[in-house]
């Protein structure tokens, strides 16, 4: 009996797909992933419509919009719903061994049979962080283990390498920066290290003295470079065991990162073409097309549709998103090209994308003091550089109709209030929504690494605890 297709994901946290050298980046940052997938097919303008991690996560586990997951903050009360299923759960009951590297303790991970977990975060006073080969030394190990099972595999690995803090091991840290970092002169992150809610986490990695923002950027650079060679082993590995022919592998991230733009310094908030476009490649020899590239849009919600059909795992649910693989083989093809987008991160905000406008709606004031409506052309300002809500009232109207008319859709489809209207508890506080920006500036704060990733997921206990349910 043939056995069945094996599954390696990678999910690679805050990967903005415009900082890898696979999608024309001036920078030589993913070598190794570039001349990996080009034997296979790479989509272009994959969007992760809902940030940040868990929602993104959600999304992409699941099939499912917001309206379907009905998660869209980071800090998501209590595990996935009932009604959800995961792939780690369909491809489970369909009698593979699934392994989660990495992602234990957020609640869009349920339903691997197997968690592993390593050190992903770190400070400038622990020195510099080897995510990657952190990851590495559990990883392939278990990755061996599985390929010498007699049943088929699920591995997933979330990668941390772009995820602040920023701190490649050498000689990457100085691979796409030759100035020196401490100049006085320069005052580029003086803006940042002013802005109270994140200073202090700030100033517990950048090295001390530090003035300038491009040497903050490379270190973002530098660290997706290391992570590549990292991965290369991964590929590596693959290969010398001989799976190569009887395994799909992903390459995808949940959400981009800012850096330096929109004032939304080193961190994944904010609806912007930074935070929402993200990678997407599918590789398995004499499966997949090599070498094709695909312009059209797509969305987080396609990604497990598309895998399941490509493994040829027949599901009876009824996904939000639709399976790529009529497209990767070049038949005809719809794209979907306008879509609701949503964050609970740092600010609450929903919007509506087209191929031509973005509009974004504050929900609650933002601690950025940021104006309630934004609308940006993303083909003449592709930077959103420009916010022209109050010169085109008109457009600003129409797309808020678009949007508006929409998520009564979903809400009649699903039997659910939009998610963005009754998780009021986003922001962590014990109040409701904030009433100015003030109010959000005072308030919200963060002050190290151990305090970020107690934000980015729950206790492993309490997880554990939901996947029993």
């Amino acid at each position: 009996m043939k056995r069945k297709p094996n599954l390696i994901l990678f999910g690679i946290d805050s990967l903005r797909s415009d900082h890898m050298s696979l999608y024309g980046y001036n920078r030589l940052t993913t070598p190794h992933i570039d001349k990996y997938v080009a034997g296979g097919t790479v989509f272009e303008r994959q969007f992760s419509p809902h940030i940040p991690t868990t929602p993104g996560y959600s999304s992409m586990f699941t099939g499912m919009d917001c309206f379907g997951t009905d998660v869209v903050a980071l800090r998501h009360e209590g595990g996935l719903g009932k009604h959800l299923h995961t792939l780690a759960e369909i491809l489970g009951d369909g009698g593979y061994a699934t392994t989660c590297v990495g992602f234990s303790a957020n609640a869009a991970s349920r339903g691997f049979q197997k968690y592993v977990d390593f050190t992903g975060w770190g400070a400038w006073k622990d020195g510099r962080s080897p995510k990657a080969e952190n990851l590495n030394k559990v990883a392939i190990p278990e990755l061996k283990r599985l390929a010498g099972e007699k049943q088929p595999f699920f591995l997933f690995m979330r990668h941390m390498d772009p995820h602040s803090p920023y701190l490649p091991p050498g000689p990457y840290e100085r691979m796409f920066y030759d100035g020196n970092e401490c100049d006085p002169k320069n005052k580029s992150l003086d803006p940042v290290m002013s802005f109270k809610p994140f200073c202090d986490y700030f100033a517990s990695w950048f090295p001390p003295g530090c003035t300038d923002k491009d040497y903050v950027n490379a270190q973002y650079d530098g660290a997706i470079a290391y992570m590549d060679s990292c991965i290369a082993n991964i590929f590596a590995t693959i290969a010398s065991l001989g799976i190569e022919e009887e395994t799909l592998v992903v390459i995808t991230s949940d959400h981009g990162e800012t850096l330096y733009d929109h004032e939304c310094w080193y961190d994944h908030h904010g609806l912007y073409e930074c935070t929402l476009e993200v990678p997407l490649a599918f590789v398995w020899p004499g499966k997949i097309p090599a070498g094709v590239r695909v312009k059209d849009y797509t969305l987080q919600k396609d990604t497990t549709p598309t895998i399941l059909d490509i493994m040829g795992v027949r599901s009876k649910i009824k996904f939000d998103g639709r399976s790529l693989l009529p497209r990767i083989q070049g038949k005809p093809w719809q794209p979907e090209t306008e879509f609701y987008i949503t964050e609970a991160t740092w600010m609450r905000k929903h919007g509506w994308r087209t191929p031509e406008w973005k509009l974004i709606q504050a929900l609650e004031p933002d601690f950025h003091f940021k104006p309630e409506i934004e609308l940006y052309n993303v083909i003449t300002d592709p930077d959103e550089n420009h916010n022209l809500a109050k010169r085109e009232p008109a457009v600003v109207a129409l797309l808020q109709a678009r949007m508006h008319e929409h998520i009564a859709r979903r809400e009649q489809e699903t039997g659910r209030t939009n998610p963005m209207y009754t998780n009021l508890s986003w922001h962590g506080q014990k109040h409701g929504p904030y009433t100015s920006s003030k109010q959000a500036y005072d308030e919200m704060h963060i002050g190290s690494p151990n305090a970020a990733q107690k934000l980015q997921a729950r206790e492993l206990r309490r997880q554990r605890g939901q996947k029993k349910l």
